[in-house]
């Protein structure tokens, strides 16, 4: 029997009670996801996400997905400085000059990681051998905003010349591919 099965669905205490909140918990955060699209995708909403609510880029992703071309990493590489004032322009998105040039900057960036690695997927997954780390946290207070490993990540991208990609952004990217599975033990997801 699992834990949704006992009684109520007990979730992260991060969820709350947003519909598109819980959706989110309950269908992508934690669960791993490859395809160098998506993970593009995460990498540019975690990196928008700096400074706001995670509530706020989930009402806004539709318009991310229309305007980064549906996070196509060689169409975004190719968007100009015309693209990028018509970008800031359209509250569909946060409209932050910064947040828009480091998405464009990102994916010119991906494009070399992925000619050195094969993949975005290969990149990021090799770096927990491609296994997810399974913590077991009692509650959201004891999640860490940052590890060793993703302040590694954060070097390493930022060596390379990615932007928005410091160790706290790159923890909550880590959190939202499963390349960390940080569901509470309480949570119905929690993995024990």
């Amino acid at each position: 029997m699992t834990k949704a099965e006992k009684g109520a669905i007990a979730r992260c205490e991060w969820a709350g009670n947003d519909p598109l909140m819980i959706a989110y918990h309950d269908y992508e955060w934690g669960q791993p996801v490859h395809g160098d699209q998506k993970l593009f995708e995460f990498l540019v909403l975690e990196g928008a996400q700096a400074g706001l609510s995670w509530s706020t880029i989930l009402k806004k992703r539709e318009g991310y997905r229309r305007l980064f071309h549906n996070f196509d990493i060689e169409k975004v590489a190719r968007m100009t400085d015309v693209d990028q004032a018509r970008l800031l322009k359209d509250s569909a998105i946060v409209r932050n000059r910064l947040k828009v040039a480091s998405a464009i900057n990102n994916a010119k960036v991906t494009l070399k990681i992925r000619q050195e690695y094969g993949s975005l997927d290969h990149y990021f997954w090799s770096y927990v051998n491609h296994q997810p780390i399974l913590n077991h946290f009692a509650s959201s207070a004891d999640l860490p905003d940052q590890t060793e490993l993703s302040k590694a990540i954060s070097k390493d991208l930022k060596k390379r010349g990615c932007n928005f990609v410091g160790p706290t952004i790159i923890y909550a990217f880590m959190q939202a591919i499963g390349m960390v599975n940080d569901h509470v033990t309480s949570c119905y997801l929690s993995p024990v």
